[in-house]
């Protein structure tokens, strides 16, 4: 009995992943800086880095961020 095996890979003998267009991946992107925004304005918005002055986003946040478990006091 004869092992025979095919080919695994291209004449340039790289793997390439296939290519991602850009309107593929622009609602993913914009997915992701929402979710990233919006977990800065619950989480760490006050103190230093806050990009609001003031204390109207913490009060804003106030108990969402009680609920999802950060201290804010």
């Amino acid at each position: 009995m004869s092992h025979t095996l095919a080919a695994p890979t291209p004449a340039t003998g790289a793997i390439h992943p296939p290519a991602i267009s850009l309107r593929e991946l622009a609602p993913w992107t914009l997915l992701a800086v929402a979710l990233l925004l919006l977990a800065y304005l619950v989480a760490g918005d006050q103190g230093a880095l806050s990009l609001v002055p003031g204390h109207m986003v913490h009060e804003w946040m106030h108990d969402g961020r009680h609920l999802l478990g950060f201290p804010c006091h």
